[in-house]
C-alpha cells in the first residue's frame, strides 16, 4: 500500500505519483484531518484569471484522508495518507485516483467548508488509475468537466492537497497532449500503462493526486495523477493528468456497475524502434509491433500474426504501443473496428471484434 501510493514508477523510482502521501501513524506531520480551507474569494478582479478559477473550483475539490494496515519488518503498522479528489456529482460521488485509495481500510473526505465525512469506495479502475468514492451527503458543489479539445499552451490551474495543505493552487499551461507512462513504470502489465495523458507545468506534488486540473473557465480538463521529481530527474515541473473524457467515461461506469470495462485485442505489443525493426526484420519506421498473439483471442480470430505492425486502428494513426492503447479506449467491448497492419511490406486491413478484458 505504501509503495504503490508513493511511487508509480517502482522500477526506476523516477516518476512519483502525485498523490496519497503515506506515513506511519507515529511519524510527525499533518494529522490527515482537514486544514482550514481557503474561502472562495468574491469579487475577484477580471485581470486575475487564476484567482477567478481558484474561487470557482476550490469548493469542488476535497482532501481524501486514508488509513490502512501495512506489513513491515516490525509487524503490522497503521499507515495514514493524504490525497485529493473532485466532487463529481452533487449527490455525494467524488472522483480520485485508484492509487490514493488502494489498500485503504478507512477513507474520510475533508471539504472546502471545513467539514469531514466518512466515505465508501464505490469502484476502482487500476487500468486508468481512477476511482470513485461516495459520501452520504447531498447538495454538494459538483465540478463541471470539459470533455472537449485541450490546446497546448492554454492556461492550466491545479488544485489539491499537496502534503496535506488543502486547497493549494498552482498554475501553468498545458505542456503536451497524448503523453504516456509506460507499463514497466506502473507495475509491469502492458494493459496498465497510463496513456493519452495531459502534460502540465503547473507544479504538483505528493498529495495532489486525484485533484483538479482546470481551464480558465473553471472547468475540469483533467485529474492530476503523477509528476517527475526534479531532484531525481533534473526535470522541472513535468506533471501529468488524466483527461476529462477518460475520467467521465470511467466514473460513469464505476458509479453504474462498480467496475469499468475496457476492450482488448489479445496481443502483446512493443514500440517499433530501429533496434526492434532490425530484430524482427520489418521495414516500418513507426507503429506498434505485435510481439505475441493470444490463442483464441480477438486478434487471433481476425488473422493478426506475431510480427505484424499496427499502423492504424479505425481512423487513428498508430505510431507507438501507447497510441494503440489510447485508440482502443475510444471503443467498447463488442465493437467491430478496422485495424491496419503492415506484413511483409504490404498493408492488410482486417476487421476485428474487440473483446472484454
Amino acid at each position: 500500500m505504501r509503495s504503490r501510493a508513493l511511487l508509480l514508477m517502482t522500477v526506476l523510482a523516477l516518476l512519483v505519483a502525485a498523490g496519497a502521501v503515506y506515513r506511519s501513524a507515529t511519524e510527525q506531520g499533518p494529522d490527515g484531518l482537514a486544514n482550514t480551507a481557503v474561502a472562495a474569494q468574491a469579487n475577484v478582479p477580471g485581470d486575475e484569471p487564476v484567482a477567478r478559477v481558484a474561487a470557482e473550483v476550490e469548493p469542488s475539490v476535497v482532501q481524501v484522508n486514508v488509513s490502512g494496515i501495512q506489513e513491515t519488518p516490525y509487524g503490522a503498522q497503521k499507515q495514514e495518507g493524504v490525497g485529493s479528489g473532485v466532487i463529481y456529482r452533487k449527490d455525494g460521488y467524488i472522483v480520485t485516483n485508484n492509487h490514493v485509495v488502494e489498500g485503504a481500510t478507512e477513507v474520510n473526505v475533508a471539504f472546502a467548508d471545513g467539514t469531514t465525512e466518512r466515505a465508501e469506495v464505490v469502484g476502482t479502475d487500476p487500468t486508468t488509475d481512477l476511482a470513485v468514492i461516495r459520501v452520504d451527503r447531498d447538495g454538494l458543489p459538483a465540478a463541471s468537466f470539459d470533455e472537449g479539445d485541450v490546446v497546448v499552451g492554454q492556461l492550466a490551474v491545479a488544485i489539491g492537497s499537496p502534503s496535506g495543505f488543502q486547497s493549494t493552487v498552482t498554475s501553468g499551461i498545458v505542456s503536451g497532449l497524448g503523453r504516456e507512462i509506460p507499463s514497466e513504470l506502473t507495475g509491469g502489465r502492458q494493459d496498465n500503462s497510463l496513456v493519452d495523458l495531459l502534460q502540465t507545468d503547473a507544479p504538483i506534488s505528493p498529495g495532489n493526486s486525484g485533484g483538479a486540473l482546470a481551464d480558465r473557465d473553471g472547468e475540469i480538463i483533467g485529474i492530476n495523477v503523477a509528476y517527475l521529481p526534479p531532484n531525481q530527474t533534473g526535470a522541472e515541473n513535468i506533471g501529468f493528468a488524466i483527461p476529462s473524457y477518460t475520467v467521465v467515461s470511467v466514473a460513469d461506469q464505476l458509479i453504474k456497475t462498480g467496475e469499468a470495462q475496457h476492450p482488448y485485442l489479445g496481443v502483446s505489443v512493443t514500440d517499433l524502434t530501429p533496434q526492434v525493426s532490425n530484430r524482427f526484420g520489418v521495414s516500418a519506421e513507426s507503429g506498434a509491433l505485435i510481439a505475441k498473439v493470444e490463442p483464441g483471442g480477438p486478434a487471433d480470430g481476425a488473422g493478426i500474426q506475431a510480427g505484424d505492425v499496427v499502423t492504424a486502428l479505425g481512423s487513428a494513426d498508430i505510431r507507438s504501443s501507447g497510441d494503440l492503447l489510447s485508440a482502443l479506449r475510444q471503443y467498447a467491448p463488442g465493437d467491430t473496428v478496422q485495424i491496419t497492419v503492415l506484413r511483409d511490406g504490404e498493408n492488410h486491413r482486417l476487421d476485428i471484434q474487440l473483446g472484454e478484458r
